[in-house]
């Protein structure tokens, strides 16, 4: 626990599931906090209609985060260390609403942050994921985390080299983001994109067996001919 780990992955957008060079972790983490309810944000004891895995791109959330404490992992340097990360794996409601903050719970052991942080590299987003959605999908931080990273480690990505600087549609970058795992349909996930335009995030909507499904139709994305950014 208290030496650096360094953990080598490959360098190919195309062929690996964790779009990055290498990870570090620090020898010593930040404390996380507990968040909980608000009234902003209440509990919600909802029946589960399917789940989305959504994955951050990261040189667009590091863009305006360089020097930002609670990001440091992720983002410290000139650049992001990072591709596409693990935000979340969010269980769903089966209308508007989804469960949230199901169960009161305890900070999540640094075992836990530590087996999960090359994959969410942020110690409080990873407090947050378990509080607010993996409460309501899971017995332990261990059951939920495994089984995000096991979702997110089937993922494949595009090229992400030949979109950075160009401007696409994202029914252009959906596409291609589909072809590149086997079996994915476009309309199986949708795009965030920011309000100037530049994508944020790729949620891949899964069904209450975590395979991919069809994205309902209320869960919207960026429309098909949005012309989208991509750094």
């Amino acid at each position: 626990m208290g030496k650096r780990l360094l953990l080598a992955f490959a360098v190919l957008l195309s062929s690996t599931a964790c779009a990055k060079k290498a990870c570090e972790a620090p020898a010593i983490l930040p404390q996380p906090m507990l968040e909980g309810p608000t009234v902003k944000e209440p509990r919600r004891l909802l029946p589960v209609g399917g789940y989305t895995l959504t994955v951050s791109w990261a040189p667009e959330h590091c863009a305006s985060r360089m020097t930002n404490p609670r990001d440091q992992i992720q983002c410290d340097g000139a650049v992001s260390k990072f591709g596409f990360v693990l935000h979340g794996l969010w269980p769903d409601g089966e209308g508007a609403l989804w469960p949230q903050y199901c169960t009161p719970t305890r900070l999540v052991p640094e075992k836990v942050i530590r087996e999960q942080l090359c994959t969410t590299p942020s110690v409080q987003l990873i407090q947050h994921e378990w509080e607010k959605h993996g409460t309501c999908m899971a017995k332990t931080p261990d059951e939920y985390f495994a089984k995000g990273r096991a979702l997110f480690a089937a993922l494949r990505f595009p090229e992400m080299e030949g979109f950075a600087g160009k401007t696409v549609t994202a029914a252009a970058f959906g596409n291609a983001f589909a072809a590149a795992n086997e079996g994915m349909q476009p309309d199986q996930l949708r795009l965030k994109v920011s309000g100037d335009g530049w994508l944020e995030e790729v949620m891949v909507c899964l069904d209450k067996r975590f395979e991919r499904a069809t994205c309902p139709a209320i869960k919207r994305g960026a429309a098909p001919d949005q012309i989208i950014r991509i750094r």
